[in-house]
């Protein structure tokens, strides 16, 4: 009972309640959850909720109530502390490492993606300052990175990360370029090369680090939360060594407001294996001896909205993809989708577009602006 009594004191400092009418109030089914919670943090959280041992009808808003009360702080897990140790120890995200998350998150079955994303696939924030929904804020992303990298006819563009080749294709139509996309999933290169059939697109399963070719523009969206502070400075330089002396590179990133090792353990366990969310030091460390920092974009308030708009997808297409994934998957994609949410509505998280030279350019940059 003071397990119970504990965490009630400490959701009333995020006005949330425990078995409260609100919709943001925890209903809870098993008070086993408490212990689990205290002893393991969010990951005994989010452990209880695929199991059943609570519900909440906005779990967005919970999140984003607890995160913007920092009720994390007051619980500090002992049974996660080789969690945090490894993270600062070990390179989790060492080449052999590195195809895990393509085997465990986007390999998890194409059909799924395609029900939960835009009409084009993209897995990364969308851009909503004008759209009013996930095909228009999913265009607009991707033409506003194209004019970033002031693409012209004939390149030769490098994307590190390319997913379904979304980015690429879009370039390829609208700006007239040639792509190469490197990622760690079988899933997307066998998809994404029907998706960019008869385009200029070549598609490879490939680490970054391999990669030693030279581009007239290089981009990177939505893959470097997947790198790790070990690494950052080997990307930067994969970036400019492939990079033309006179291109651009633009890196598109979630990021943090705080250096943390590692990340939070339940997406490490269940979502994101070995992922690392950088901050704005990390990326001025790995970046300020190699390239000239021309702009830096923050529209993290828009993968709220852009996350609500793919759980939205996800549980109305759940019919049918209910006899591939059971009700476990459900409740933790649905958790993992919401979660997140909340955590940008609370601007616990950022994204960030980055654009690079390597030596400045003489007539400095303005960044563009959508019509």
């Amino acid at each position: 009972m003071k397990t119970e009594a504990y965490i009630a004191k400490l959701l009333e400092q995020a006005d949330v309640q425990l078995n409260g009418s609100r919709p943001w109030d925890l209903k809870v089914h098993n008070n086993k959850m408490f212990a689990d919670v205290l002893a393991r943090g969010n990951l005994g959280l989010g452990e209880a909720y695929m199991r059943g041992d609570w519900d909440c009808d906005q779990l967005d808003v919970f999140f984003q109530r607890i995160l913007q009360a920092q009720l994390g702080q007051h619980i500090r897990p002992v049974k996660l502390l080789w969690h945090h140790l490894k993270a600062r120890l070990l390179n989790l995200q060492n080449s052999r490492r590195a195809w895990q998350v393509g085997q465990q998150h986007y390999d998890l079955g194409n059909n799924l993606y395609r029900a939960m994303l835009d009409q084009r696939m993209v897995y990364t924030c969308g851009y909503w300052r004008k759209a009013d929904n996930l095909d228009d804020a999913q265009r607009d992303k991707l033409e506003l990175v194209c004019r970033k990298l002031q693409l012209k006819p004939g390149m030769r563009v490098l994307d590190i990360g390319c997913g379904w080749g979304s980015f690429m294709k879009y370039a390829a139509e609208n700006y007239g370029v040639r792509c190469v996309g490197l990622t760690v999933s079988e899933a997307q290169v066998e998809l994404g090369q029907q998706l960019c059939e008869g385009l200029p697109i070549e598609f490879r399963l490939q680490d970054y680090r391999e990669i030693s070719e030279p581009f007239d523009a290089v981009v990177s969206i939505g893959m470097f939360e997947h790198v790790g502070q070990k690494n950052y400075a080997s990307f930067m330089q994969v970036a400019q060594r492939c990079l033309s002396d006179d291109g651009l590179f633009l890196l598109h990133t979630i990021g943090r407001n705080r250096d943390v090792r590692g990340t939070d353990p339940w997406i490490n366990r269940y979502i994101f294996p070995n992922g690392e969310l950088p901050c704005i030091s990390h990326i001025d460390d790995a970046s300020r001896e190699l390239f000239c920092c021309e702009d830096m974009h923050n529209f993290g308030a828009d993968y709220d909205t852009t996350l609500m708009a793919w759980c939205a997808n996800f549980e109305e297409h759940w019919p049918e993809l209910k006899d591939q994934y059971d009700e476990t998957f459900f409740r933790m994609w649905r958790y993992y989708l919401l979660s997140c949410a909340g955590a940008f509505r609370a601007r616990d998280l950022q994204v960030w577009q980055w654009v690079f030279s390597k030596q400045g350019l003489a007539n400095g940059y303005h960044r563009p602006v959508l019509d």
